[in-house]
């Protein structure tokens, strides 16, 4: 049995990652995973139970009944839920209890695209190509800030701006897998670049490291 293809995709809130690593998934036929819903998912589950997402015993336990198929995206996504689950993200009993989790799906053949915080330093350190997608505050901000207003909501973009600051400031201080940089990944900033020419950035990336042909859709 040939060995599953794990493209690790890593950065923070805001930089683009989960969407291009969704447009490499389908380009390639390898199966996709955002992970931070897995996260997002434990902080719903908290809220609709009227749990803490710094009560590590009840995050835990919530962990370890979320499945990543299922995952609705639009549901997870609404304004709040981020800082949650960027709170339940630092305990290290739930990234225990979802670690085993993800390293599973991303090696069921043929492979899989992960996008996530430590999917390159922690969860797959052996991933066959690691991507940080990264993108100045200021636009990651403003990304975030359209996103909420699509979705109908009313945000005010200050209050987004201060989010995302503190959501990469407890994502890189956390004790335990905090975002960083692997060693050995491709950097790629799509702080000025749309998603045609971020995909076409990580599209190259992947052929350089995979090759152009490998596990390609028809």
């Amino acid at each position: 049995m040939s060995r599953a293809v794990i493209v690790a995709i890593d950065g923070p809130a805001g930089s683009g990652k989960s969407t291009l690593a969704k447009r490499l998934a389908a380009t390639t036929g390898l199966r996709f995973l955002d992970t931070g819903l897995l996260y997002r998912a434990v902080a719903a589950r908290l809220r609709a139970t009227g749990g803490s997402p710094l009560d590590a015993a009840a995050a835990a336990a919530a962990a370890r009944t979320i499945e990543p198929e299922g995952l609705d995206p639009d549901a997870l996504h609404g304004e709040g839920i981020g800082g949650d689950a960027s709170r339940v993200a630092a305990l290290p009993e739930v990234r225990a209890a979802l670690l085993e989790l993800q390293r599973r799906f991303a090696r069921t053949p043929p492979g899989a695209v992960l996008a996530g915080r430590d999917i390159g330093t922690v969860v797959c350190p052996d991933a066959t190509l690691k991507i940080f997608v990264t993108a100045s505050i200021e636009e990651r901000a403003r990304r975030r800030f359209e996103e909420l207003r699509a979705r109908g909501e009313a945000p005010i973009h200050e209050r987004v701006l201060l989010e995302v600051a503190e959501r990469d400031r407890r994502d890189r201080e956390r004790a335990v897998a905090p975002l960083s940089v692997a060693e050995d990944a491709v950097v790629i900033d799509t702080s000025t670049l749309d998603v045609e020419q971020s995909h076409a950035a990580l599209e190259a990336a992947y052929a350089a490291r995979i090759g152009s042909s490998a596990n390609r859709t028809s």
